[in-house]
């Protein structure tokens, strides 16, 4: 898929937030034959991404007695999650959680043929009767990751690790600068950009290019916990993603951006078994718990430790979040005027850097 129709198709998404109304509510189904299915990317064990849904799904069933799910590690992107999909229905699954975003075409097409069987896909936008979308403000804590990053360099040079140049990463990587430069406005970020989700040795590779670069601190949007594991090497700190990585870089770790996917499948799980499931585009924040900031790592003081709390309950109040003006582009142009904010629509479909980055968006 090309990074030209990504972009032109997240335009879409605001069809979907009009359309939220359209949908019925889908019939009750009993959770102890549900037999819900979770296809993941990578594998369980990743210590990122896949982890993280996977330590949601075992909450669950806990949560749920009776209940049996089942998984699929390291499905690719494409016409193979097709056939993995359909596997799971043909095996009694009345319920499939695709929790990434290439699955989005191929769980479509297969939910078209299944009326009957509920689907939900992370981070699409893709909607149907049966079909929901699910995803978290992951950008409220990267800002919160980026004061901590900003605060920590020496060098006043900040790595990232970035996956693709799409409006999801890229509005995380916007969010974790405007932190940097609201606590060290000389500090610049530099991006090495992956194409991937998941590469071990990419990510590895990214950290030692952007350690050449001076920069003394890394953030990521990667799915593992390679870079943690070389940024601990280097000496150098690190901000991880997806999850609590300090086992990767028990000297270095700082924080990371974090993800509560159990508080979107028990409410998903309790409406269909309640009669009350509908296709819906759910987007939740640090106010619904779906998403946080990881414990600090032993060297931030206790000075960030106060900023971050206070900018985040400016956050949960209500009366501010990260996109809100004025906020200026890497050139100086101002894109949000003081006293404006960004809409969900614009950040869905972001795809400009903010000034303190560094290079040119990848064509």
């Amino acid at each position: 898929m090309s990074r030209k129709y990504i972009l032109s198709a997240f335009l879409s998404l605001l069809l979907g937030f009009a359309a939220s109304s359209a949908f019925a509510d889908f019939p009750p189904i009993d959770l102890s034959s549900a037999n819900p299915g979770f296809i993941y990317v990578g594998p369980a064990s990743d210590g990122g991404w896949s982890t993280t849904h996977d330590a949601a799904r075992k909450l669950i069933e806990s949560e749920f007695p009776g209940i049996k799910t089942g998984i699929v590690e390291s499905v690719p992107e494409g016409p193979d999650a097709e056939r993995v999909i359909e596997t799971f229905i043909r095996n009694g699954s009345k319920v499939i959680f695709a929790t990434s975003f290439g699955y989005m075409d191929p769980l479509q097409n297969v939910a078209a043929r299944h009326p009957d069987v509920i689907f939900m896909h992370c981070s699409g936008y893709k909607r149907a009767d049966n079909v929901g979308t699910y995803f978290g403000r992951i950008y409220q804590p990267r800002y919160l990751s980026g004061l901590v990053a900003g605060s920590m360099t020496k060098s006043d040079v900040i790595g990232y690790i970035a996956a693709y140049p799409i409006p999801e990463v890229i509005r995380g990587l916007n969010a974790f600068t405007i932190g940097v430069r609201k606590v060290n406005p000389n500090a610049e970020v530099k991006v090495v950009w992956l194409f991937s989700w998941l590469d071990p040795v990419k990510e590895k590779e990214a950290t030692q290019a952007l350690h050449d670069m001076k920069a003394d601190v890394i953030g990521m949007h990667a799915d593992t916990g390679a870079a943690p594991l070389a940024a601990e090497e280097l000496g150098i700190y690190v901000v991880g993603y997806n999850s609590d990585m300090s086992n990767f870089a028990p000297t270095k770790f700082l924080t990371s951006p974090i993800w509560h996917w159990n508080i979107f499948y028990s409410y998903a799980l309790k409406n269909i078994q309640e009669g009350k499931w509908k296709s819906e585009d759910i987007w939740w924040g640090l106010k619904e718990g779906m998403v946080d900031l990881a414990p600090f790592g032993k060297d931030v003081p206790d000075g960030v430790k106060a900023l971050v709390e206070s900018e985040k309950q400016r956050i949960l109040s209500g009366e501010w979040d990260v996109f809100y003006g004025p906020l200026k582009d890497q050139n100086g142009e101002i894109k949000v005027a003081e006293g404006s904010k960004l809409s969900d629509e614009e950040m869905l479909s972001l795809t400009w850097y903010v000034e303190g980055i560094s290079g040119e968006m990848p064509k």
